[in-house]
C-alpha cells in the first residue's frame, strides 16, 4: 500500500499523542485510578493542551454536547419509563408465569432462565436484570441442587444480546462516539440479534436438558414447594424507598429463600407494594407495545419517544405531583450516571476529532491493514470487538478505539453505520468481563465465584457473539 510514503505526511506527534491519550484513559480506568467521567473530562482535555490547542477546548467540548444530547435525552427518559414499568408491576405476571412454567424441571427451569434475563433486560439496566433474575430463580437452583454456573452464564448472555437495545448502552456509545442515529445502527441488527437470542436459548435448552439428566424431575408437591418460595419475590430498580434493591439493602419485604440462620434471604418488592398499578395493567403493556414498535417503525426519533412515553407513563400512574417526583428521584442515580457519561464523552471525542488526531491515528492504521482486509473492515471491527469489549470497558472501545476502526473503514469504502453494527456484536461476552459492574452482583446474589462463572461462560459467550456476527453477514447488515 506504499506504507512509507503515505505516513510521511503524517503528523507523527498527533498519531503518537492520539495513541497515548486511548492508553492513558484505558489504564486509569481499568486500575480504577479515576471514574470513567473524570477520565473521559480531564485526560483530553490534558492532551488538547499538550497539542497546542488548549485555546479551542471549549468549542470542542460544545459541538459534542450539542451532537450527542439526543442521546442523552434518550437514555435519561429511557431508564425512566422502564424504571417507572417495572415500579408498576407490568413485568411481575412476566416473572410469576415464568415460574409456573419451570416448576421443577430443570430444563424449563434453564429456558426460564433465559426467557426471564432477556425480557427484563428491556429496561437497560444489568444490574437490575440480574437482581430479578437471580432473585426470581436462585431458590429453584439452590432446591433442585443444580448448577448455579448454569445460572449465572446464561442470564449474563442473554442479558448480552439484549443489551444491544438503544437504550442498553453499547449502541448509544457507538451511535455517540460516531455521531450516528442510534436507531439507523440497532434496527437493522434486529434480525443478528434475534439469532443470537434464539441461540441462546437453544443453548439453555441444551444445558438444561444435561442438568435434567443429571438430577431428574421433583415431584409435584416438591414443585409447588418451590413456587412458593420463590413467588413473591420480585425485585426492581428503583422502587419502594428508591433505595438499590441488593443484598442487605432496600426496605422490602421478601420472601428467605432458603432458613434464615442460612443466612441466604432475598430482599425484594413486596407484591402489594404501593406503587403497584393493576388497574393499569393494560394501559401500561399497550403503551409499551406502542413505544417499542414506534421505535422500530421510526415513527418518531427515539429521544422524543421515550420523552413523551415517560411523561404519559408518570402523568397516568401517578397523577400526584409528590409520588411523580418520588418516583423520578428513585431512578435519578441511574440517570444521573449514564447522562453524565454521555456528556462527558462529548470533551473525549471533541478532543479526539477536534485536533485531527483521529484523522492521523486512522491514516496510520489504514496504512499497517493487509491491502485484502480494508474492505472488510466491518468483519475484522466485528471479530475486534469481541476480545477488545472483555479486557476494557465498553467507554474505552467506543470512544477510544470505534473511531479509529469508522475512520479506516470510511477510508476503504465502509460506511461507519457498519462499523458501528458490528461494533456491538461483542457484548454477550463482554456482560461477564470484569470490568463489569453488573457481573459482581450477578455472581455476589448466585453465591458462585468469579472465577467459575468466567471458566464456565466465556466459551460460550464467545460463541454467541460469533453467531450474532456471522448472521449478521449473513443478511448482509454487516
Amino acid at each position: 500500500m506504499g506504507v512509507q510514503g503515505r505516513t510521511l505526511g503524517v503528523p507523527l506527534m498527533l498519531t503518537i499523542l492520539g495513541f497515548a491519550m486511548i492508553a492513558t484513559f484505558l489504564v486509569l480506568i481499568m486500575l480504577k485510578k479515576m471514574s470513567p467521567i473524570a477520565a473521559l473530562v480531564l485526560i483530553p482535555a490534558l492532551f488538547c493542551v499538550f497539542v497546542g490547542k488548549g485555546a479551542k477546548l471549549g468549542d470542542y467540548v460544545i459541538d459534542g454536547v450539542t451532537s450527542l444530547a439526543p442521546t442523552a435525552a434518550m437514555l435519561m427518559f429511557a431508564i425512566v419509563y422502564f424504571g417507572v414499568m417495572i415500579d408498576v408491576g407490568l413485568f411481575d405476571p412476566v416473572v410469576r408465569g415464568i415460574l409456573r412454567f419451570c416448576k421443577a424441571d430443570p430444563l424449563r427451569i434453564v429456558v426460564g432462565t433465559a426467557l426471564l434475563a432477556a425480557i427484563v433486560s428491556l429496561d437497560g439496566d444489568g444490574s437490575t436484570t440480574f437482581m430479578i433474575t437471580v432473585s426470581a430463580m436462585y431458590p429453584l437452583y439452590k432446591r433442585l441442587k443444580m448448577s448455579l454456573v448454569v445460572m449465572t452464564g446464561v442470564a449474563a448472555m442473554a442479558n448480552g444480546v439484549m443489551n444491544t437495545l438503544p437504550w442498553g448502552g453499547p449502541t448509544a456509545r457507538a451511535a455517540t462516539a460516531l455521531k450516528l442515529d442510534a436507531s439507523d445502527i440497532f434496527v437493522p441488527m434486529i434480525p443478528a440479534l434475534a439469532v443470537g437470542l434464539f441461540f441462546v436459548i437453544a443453548l439453555a435448552y441444551v444445558l438444561g436438558r444435561r442438568e435434567r439428566n443429571r438430577l431428574g424431575v421433583l415431584t409435584l408437591d416438591e414443585a409447588l414447594v418451590a413456587e412458593r418460595e420463590t413467588e413473591t419475590v420480585l425485585v426492581g430498580a428503583g422502587a419502594g424507598t428508591g433505595k438499590s434493591p441488593a443484598l442487605g439493602g432496600g426496605s422490602g419485604s421478601g420472601t428467605d429463600a432458603e432458613p434464615p440462620g442460612e443466612d441466604e434471604a432475598f430482599q425484594g418488592l413486596d407484591p402489594h407494594r404501593d406503587t403497584l398499578r393493576p388497574r393499569l395493567y393494560w394501559f401500561n403493556a399497550a403503551l409499551t407495545v406502542v413505544l417499542l414498535t414506534a421505535m422500530i417503525m421510526e415513527w418518531l426519533p427515539i429521544p422524543v419517544l421515550f420523552l413523551l412515553g415517560a411523561a404519559l407513563a408518570l402523568t397516568v400512574n401517578f397523577p400526584q405531583m409528590p409520588d411523580q417526583k418520588a418516583r423520578i428521584a428513585a431512578h435519578a442515580e441511574n440517570v444521573l450516571n449514564v447522562s453524565g457519561m454521555v456528556f462527558a464523552a462529548a470533551v473525549f471525542t471533541g478532543v479526539l476529532q477536534g485536533t485531527g488526531m483521529v484523522d492521523h491515528m486512522a491514516e496510520w492504521l489504514v496504512d499497517n491493514i493487509p491491502d485484502g482486509m480494508g474492505p472488510h473492515m466491518a468483519l475484522v471491527t466485528g471479530v475486534l470487538s469481541i476480545p477488545l469489549t472483555y479486557f476494557m470497558s465498553n467507554d474505552g472501545f467506543y470512544f477510544g478505539i470505534l473511531p479509529v476502526l469508522a475512520e479506516a473503514g470510511q477510508a476503504h469504502g465502509v460506511p461507519a453505520v457498519e462499523i458501528a453494527r458490528a461494533s456491538i456484536v461483542g457484548q454477550p461476552l463482554h456482560m461477564s468481563s470484569p470490568l463489569v459492574p453488573a457481573v459482581y452482583v450477578l455472581v455476589g446474589m448466585a453465591k458462585v465465584e468469579f472465577g467459575d462463572h468466567t471458566r464456565f461462560v466465556v466459551k460460550w459467550a464467545a460463541l454467541t457473539s460469533l453467531v450474532v456476527l456471522g448472521a449478521g453477514i449473513l443478511f448482509g447488515i454487516v
